[in-house]
C-alpha cells in the first residue's frame, strides 16, 4: 500500500536522484533507494553486533559460535 507523505530533500538530493532515475518516476527511484540505504543499515547492524559479540573474548562452547553464524546467515537471507 502506498500512502502520500510530505519530506523536505535538499536541492542536490533531487538533482542527483533526477539524474539516476532512468525511466521509472522520481517516487519510485526515492523508494529504491531508501529500500536499499535501510537494508545496508541493518546489515551493518548486524555486523556490528557480530563483532561486539565475538570481540568479548568468550570461549566457545556447545558451537555458539556456530549457532550464531547460522542465525546471522538466515537473518541477512530474509527480505
Amino acid at each position: 500500500m502506498r500512502q502520500a507523505k510530505s519530506f523536505t530533500i535538499s536541492s542536490e538530493i533531487l538533482a542527483e536522484i533526477a539524474n539516476t532515475k532512468g525511466t521509472g518516476s522520481t517516487s519510485e527511484r526515492v523508494n529504491e533507494l531508501l529500500k536499499r540505504a535501510l537494508e545496508l543499515e541493518r546489515r551493518e547492524s548486524i555486523e556490528q553486533e557480530a563483532a561486539e559479540f565475538f570481540a568479548s573474548g568468550r570461549e566457545d562452547s556447545g558451537g555458539e559460535r556456530a549457532a550464531y553464524q547460522k542465525a546471522s546467515k538466515q537473518t541477512l537471507s530474509r527480505r
